[in-house]
Formats: C-alpha cells, structure tokens, sequence
C-alpha cells in the first residue's frame, strides 16, 4: 500500500472515529419503566431550558438528538406517573428512568381530620373522589355525586327545599324548614356552609372532595351528627398556570370555566376562577308556550395566598354564584282516590272547572302552569384563613361570613288552575362564624385536634301565599253554596313575615394515641350551645270584603292570621370512642361508639291550630340525640387493590321530620319529633388497579331504616278525611314503618380502560369509561303511601377522550345513556285534594368538553 493510500485510510478512520465520537456526544439514549420494570409508552422527556424533548415508544425506549453539554438536566413525565427530573452527567450509558405512580389506591391523602393523612389510616367511614373524576364525569354539583357515593342522599325540588342525606339521615325529607340545621356538615376550605342550597351550586376549582359518613363532631366546627362533605378546592400557586375548559351538548347545554393562578409577589400568590353553565328547559309549558327548568348559573371564585414566613400563611378567599332558572316545576305524576267525600276528589274538582291535565304521563314532560316560575338563588362570601405552625402542630383560624338569597316564584297546585296562584318564600340569610383549632402529630404515639366554633345566623323570610278564582272549589269543604260565592277567595292569601336569630357555639377535641404498637385509642368530645329566637307574623288579606260571619268563616277556613313567638336553649355533651387495631400498613380495623346531638329546632312555617288558634307547643322541635356504633376494616392486599367494609347502627330519639298538614296556610309541611329511629347497614367500597391500562371501583350500600315509635304522623295522601266514629282523624301510627328517602340497596360500578398515546407529540392517554349507579325503591312520603312510592332504577354513564397532563384534553361524555325514565322525589300538592306531583330525573344528555391546561399540570 502507498504512502498515499496509507495515510488517507488513517484519516478517515480519524475522521470516523471523530464523528463517531461527535454523535455520541449528541445523543442520549434510555428507556422509561414504571415500577414492576415495565416500558411505559409516549412518555415525554424533555431538557430542561432547552427546546430539546422526544417520546418515548411503546416499549419506553427514547433517544434525545442535538443534547448540550453536560451536565444537563432531563424531566421525564407520563399521565397518572410523578414527574423526576434527572441531571444528566455521563451520555456514555443508556440512561433509564423509572417512574412512580401519582398515588396507588392506598396513598389517597385526606384531610378530614384537619390533618394530611394517608385514606386507608384514618378510622372512619370515608368516601373521596377527585377533581379530574368530577371534571370527566359531568358532575358539576353534589347532586351528581351522589351518583359516585350510594350512602350520599341528595333531594331538591328547588335549591331552597334541598335535603342533602348519608345513610338516610341528615334533613327532613321533603320540605325544608328554616329553622331546622342540616345534620350533614357542607364545608368549602373549612368554612361551614349553612344552608342546604349551597348542595347546588356549581363546583368552581375542586381539587377533591371527601364524604365523611357518620357522626363527626369532635373533629368539625358546626355539629355533623349525620355526617360531612369536605370539599377542597385548589389553591393559588407561585407557579404561574391555569386551565380553560368548554363543554357543548345536547339541550342546548353549554358550560365554560376557566382558572388563572400565579405568583404576584414572591410572597404572594393569587387564584381567580369563573364557571358559567346553561341549558334549556326540560319541560314544556304549553301556557307560556317556553321551556322551564332550564340552567341559568355563574360563579366566580378569588383567593390570595400570603407567605408571612416559612411557618404562617395567609389565605383570602370570596366568592359569589347566581342561579336564575326558569324552575324549579313539578309536573303531576298521578291521582290518588282520598277518603274525602266524592266531590273533593280531585277529578270531581276539575270535572266542575271543566279543565284537564295537558298529559297524563308525567315523562312527556309538559305542564300548563298559569304561574311563573322563578329560583333566583344567590350565595357568596368571604374567608380569612391563618395557619401558623407551633411547635409540633398548625394553629388555623378561619374567619367566614356568607349570605344566601333567595327570591322564588312557584305554581304550587301543579295545574293551569288559578288555584294557588302565588305561593313562595323569599328568604336572606347572613351568618358569620369564627373556627380556632390547633392539630398536628405531638410526637410519633400521639396527634389529634382541639379547638373552637362560633357561628351567629340571622334569617328573614318575607312570604307570600295567593288564592286564585279557582281555589273555592280545592278549599270547598262542604256542599254549602256559599262557597260559590263570587270572589269569596279571589286574590286572598296571607303574608308572613318570620325572622330567627341563632347562636351555635361548642368546644370540641379528638385525640389519636397509638398506646400500644399498632393498637390505637380515639377519644373525642364536644361541648355545645345553640340558641334560636323565632317570630312568625302572618296575616291575611283581599278575597270578598263582606261582614257576612259565615263567608268570614269560610274565608278563616281557608287562611287566618297567625303569630307566635317561640325560643329555644339547649347545651350538650356529646363524645366519641374509637379503637383501632393497625397489624400493618395494609390493614386497619377500628370500632367506633358515639353520641351526637342534632340541634334544637323552631318552625317558621306556620303550625296546625287547635280550636282556631296555633298549637304553640308545635313551635319548638326538640333535638335529636343518637347513639352511633360502627365497625370498619380498611385493607390494602396489594398496592392496587382496596377494599373497605363498614357495619354501622344509629339509634335515634326525638328524630325530627317533616310532615304534611291539609292546611294551606301551613305551606304544606311543619317540622316535628318522631320518639325513636333506626338506622342499621352495611357498606362496602373497593377499587382495583389491573394493570396500566384497566382499573375499578364499585360501592354498595344497604341501608335499613325505620320508625321505631311515631304515633303522632301525617296521614298518608290517599287517608286524607279518613274518620272514625264520625270523628275526623289527623294523625296515624306509623311506628314500625320505613323511613322516606331510603333505598334499601344503593350501589356503583365503574371502569376505565386508558392506553398511553402521544398523537400530537405530547405524552398522554386514550381512555374510555363506564360508570352505573342502581338504587332500589323507596318511600317519598313523610308517612307510608302505596302511591308515593319511588321505583328503583339504574343510571349508566360513559365517557370516551384523550387526556394530556399539560396541554388539550378532549373527552366525549353522556348521561343516562339509556334514557331511562325515573322519579327523584314525589310530592303530594297543597290540600291534598289528591294529586302529586314529581321531581323528574334528567332524560340522556351527552357531550364534548375540551380542556386546555398550560404551564403544569392540573392547574
């Protein structure tokens, strides 16, 4: 070989070996696995600073072209994974990378305690469900996640008349009654929220929210003796972030919401989120020739988060939601024969006022109600939160004031009479409270929570009631023609003025000590005081001006003036004693005995007469006490299965209830005590992680409750004028009989297959999902009625997308997709004249929501 042909063959293998070299440099190459050494496929690495990323393919396997010189950093992230950050020292190796789960089913925290812990080691009954679950199943308030929680309850035939429920109890099914607290605690960030209609109103920013069932007052401000909701929303970030999302579908749905955060100082961080949804009616009213219930909702929440220092921060929360639906009307489900004599039937009625009901399937969803209907509902507020770390635990103080308003109109004889023509309540409320409590681990055996609870409400209801030209003929109560009078009742009614001033305050502690190695004993007590003022002012006016004693008294029959003033005090004690036995981190077993009492009660809705004048002794409604036992077994078999059983039993004496009057000026329903209740059942949840691409969840609840004694109930509709010996009868004994609102099986059943995907060059997922909810029938009526019954029935919910982390998430959803006709609530019309009334279930809606989150994820 030539000296030539020698020294070029040594320079191109020079050269070679320098580009060689060169691409080396240039290159990184490594794989991505979870935890069980599996590839993951299309997670996303990224240099960081650089615009310098790849994906990985389906066995995990990436190369980074075109890499700077080290040493570097790389983020490796992928959907439902932690995102690491590795710094880059040597390219010389294949680099891998292994990445943890966000959570295994076992390591959900919560803070139902006031304290971050681990779900599967807190010892009570506790229900979560996440933020992107709410987002993808549709559920845009609590009445939707009832749907995910069988032991949760929730019955509304207007925000005002909202029952929220767990395990049967909590609120009087049916009509609300101002002066009565809900016995289920509804919390936002630690702030109690006093009224009911609060269950309603949109979700705005939720990161999670967890169910607490049973008892909870040695751990919450305001009393929670059915239990609690513990709604966290997500919190200002000095990361700069947000997300916008739009949702389109059928009925002309449409929801937009939107989240900003970011830093404003390096000390001080802001959040401000908007939610705005609506759809049209889902009934027809052929009068009006609209459709009504339809969805007419805005909300805005801000919050400012100020670090004072590594130890203390400051939180400044308000927010402000408006309600303006066409809604919320019933629609008459069906008639019922009373024991009335033949010309008070209600078809003999409207036989005389030659009308007829529009439809006689109330799922044709058509009404002809000559009332309009209005649900002006408004609630905001403002929050100060202060936590400050002491020693070895969190001093919090919360400072809350809030306001509800609500401006109603309603046809409640559910007809195109001019029968009841007004009939509504109008109500503002505004209460402020204050919560104090320290918690926190005091050393490794011992933690817990002590602290202090003051709310003041004040609550005005300016109501209004209003006969019709056609309301003689509902009230005639013989066959007297004097009931023909012309205008006898035209344009008569009542207004009532009512107002209740209520104090609540108590002193409550809850301890946790391991006093043995995985033995542990819970003590908790709570010290209480609540105080209720209330005036009810009702009087009459218009119909025919005549001096005529006996039209007089046909109008007094009718309505009447009424006022009373009544006052309550109650102080308790009440406690809780729990031990937990904790073999390992995969098992935990706890037995809890508790007592709990429901505050004391005043009616503001006027109360039956006795001889012409109100049975004052109806005025006050004495608190309910319970005696709660619960056995529970929280259990981990491996990190992606969970199951959990609970086996609970609550006494209860002097259980207050609704119950119907036949009497219009009592607005249909008053509060009162049945002697003793019970409610017994067992619970099960459980959740299964398959594999990377299948997981599942399913609870299932069975739930017997009943009166144990009630010998002083309502009749039931179809006993209306029931006599014996000729002797009108207005009560019934009931004892023995089930509870209204309660299936005795409720359950759900979910899956969701996902498959990692990268189709626009960002890591993410395609995922397709099943949810179904069964509930079996149950009684919608204060005293049994055969006719007041509610069918069981099964709801199937589906979704289908593609979800990023960062970036467009973009999912289809539907609801009810198999259309199913179904009843949420039957309610007997105002003076039983024998017709009800239904609160219909959705028919199918389906969708599309897209979500655009930048700067991080899940903003």
């Amino acid at each position: 070989m030539s000296f030539y042909s020698s020294t070029s063959f040594k320079l191109i293998l020079t050269g070679a070996f320098i580009i060689s070299s060169f691409s080396l440099k240039a290159q990184l190459a490594g794989r991505v696995i979870n935890e069980q050494n599996e590839g993951i496929p299309n997670a996303s690495i990224q240099v960081k600073g650089r615009d310098i990323g790849a994906t990985a393919d389906n066995a995990g396997v990436f190369i980074l072209n075109d890499i700077p010189k080290i040493p570097f950093t790389v983020t490796v992230s992928s959907v439902n994974y932690d995102t690491k950050n590795i710094v880059v020292r040597n390219t010389g190796d294949s680099l891998i990378v292994k990445l943890a789960l966000t959570y295994h089913l076992d390591t959900i925290v919560v803070t139902s305690r006031r304290r971050n812990e681990l779900l599967q080691e807190v010892p009570i009954a506790i229900s979560v469900v996440g933020g992107t679950k709410i987002a993808e199943a549709g559920a845009f308030n609590v009445n939707r996640i009832k749907e995910m929680i069988p032991s949760l309850q929730l019955y509304t035939s207007n925000p005002r008349n909202t029952g929220v429920n767990i395990r049967g109890i909590g609120s009087p099914f049916g009509l609300t009654n101002d002066g009565l607290d809900p016995g289920v605690g509804y919390y936002i960030d630690g702030v109690y929220y006093a009224r009911p209609a609060a269950a309603v109103l949109d979700f705005i920013d939720v990161e999670r929210i967890e169910v607490l069932r049973g008892p909870q007052g040695t751990l919450f401000g305001k009393n929670t003796s059915a239990g609690a909701i513990n709604i966290i929303s997500r919190k200002p970030s000095f990361h700069p972030g947000g997300t916008i999302e739009t949702s389109f579908g059928n009925l002309g749905y449409i929801q937009a919401k939107a989240s900003i955060t970011g830093p404003i100082t390096s000390r001080l961080a802001g959040r401000l989120s908007f939610s705005g949804t609506q759809r049209n009616g889902l009934l027809y009213n052929e009068r009006t020739q609209q459709h009504v219930n339809d969805i007419n909702n805005l909300g805005a929440r801000a919050q400012l988060l100020y670090n004072v220092s590594d130890n203390t921060s400051i939180a400044l929360s308000g927010d402000i939601t408006s309600q303006k639906p066409i809604g919320y009307a019933q629609v008459v489900a069906g008639v019922v024969k009373t024991e009335r004599p033949a010309y008070r039937q209600f078809d003999a009625i409207i036989a005389d006022l030659n009308y007829r009901l529009p439809s006689t399937d109330p799922f044709d969803r058509v009404i002809d109600h000559d009332t309009p209907w209005k649900s002006n509902n408004e609630l905001g507020g403002a929050s100060l939160n202060i936590d400050s770390k002491i020693g070895p635990g969190t001093l919090t103080s919360t400072t809350a004031w809030r306001y509800w308003k609500w401006d109603p109109s309603n046809d409640r004889d559910f007809t195109g009479l001019e029968a009841l023509s007004k009939s509504q309540n109008p109500a503002e409320h505004k209460n402020f409270s204050q919560e104090l409590r320290y918690a926190g681990d005091i050393n490794n055996r011992l933690s817990g929570v002590v602290g202090l609870f003051f709310i003041d409400q004040d609550i005005k209801i300016h109501g209004t009631e209003e006969s019709g030209k056609d309301q003689w003929r509902f009230s005639q109560s013989s066959t007297s023609d004097l009931w023909k009078t012309p205008g006898l009742l035209d344009g008569y009614g009542i207004r009532t003025e009512s107002s209740i001033k209520s104090l609540s305050a108590a002193a409550f502690a809850n301890v946790d000590w391991e006093f043995i190695d995985h033995f542990h004993f819970l003590p908790g007590i709570r010290l209480n005081y609540d105080e209720k003022k209330a005036v009810y002012d009702r009087t009459t006016y218009g119909g025919l001006q005549t001096d005529d004693p006996a039209l007089i008294a046909l109008k007094n029959s009718v309505y009447a003036s009424q006022f009373y003033e009544s006052s309550a005090a109650e102080r308790n004690f009440t406690y809780q004693l729990t031990l937990a036995y904790k073999p390992s981190k995969r098992l935990n077993t706890f037995a809890t005995y508790s007592t709990s009492f429901k505050p004391v009660g005043v009616n503001v809705a006027g109360i039956p007469t006795v001889d012409g004048k109100p049975a004052t002794n109806l005025a006050v409604i004495r608190p309910e006490y319970t005696k709660h036992v619960e056995l529970g077994i929280k259990a981990n078999p491996t990190n992606d299965i969970t199951l959990n059983l609970t086996l609970h039993n609550s006494d209860i004496k002097d259980y207050q209830t609704n119950v119907q009057s036949a009497e219009l000026g009592v607005n249909r329903g008053y509060i009162a005590n049945a002697d003793k209740v019970t409610v017994r059942g067992v619970e099960f949840d459980g959740s299964i992680r398959v594999n990377q691409h299948f997981n599942f969840n399913g609870a299932l609840a069975y739930t017997d409750g009943k009166y144990d004694k009630f010998t002083n109930a309502p009749l039931p509709l179809e006993e209306t004028g029931h006599t014996e010996n000729g002797v009108q009868v207005a009560f019934k004994d009931i004892s023995d009989s089930p509870l209204p609102g309660i299936s005795k099986w409720a359950g759900s059943l979910g899956g969701e297959y996902s498959t990692p995907a990268a189709p626009f060059g960002k890591a993410g997922q395609f995922f397709v999902a099943l949810d179904g909810f069964y509930r079996s029938s149950f009684s919608s009526s204060p005293s049994p009625s055969k006719y007041l019954n509610i069918d069981g029935y099964t709801l199937l919910n589906g979704r289908i997308g593609y979800r990023v982390q960062k970036g467009l998430t973009v999912f289809l959803w539907a609801r009810n997709i198999l259309d199913k006709n179904y009843y949420e609530q039957l309610l007997a019309a105002g003076g039983n004249a024998g017709h009800y009334a239904a609160v219909l279930g959705d028919q199918r809606t389906y969708g599309i929501t897209l979500n655009f989150t930048f700067n991080g994820k899940s903003q």
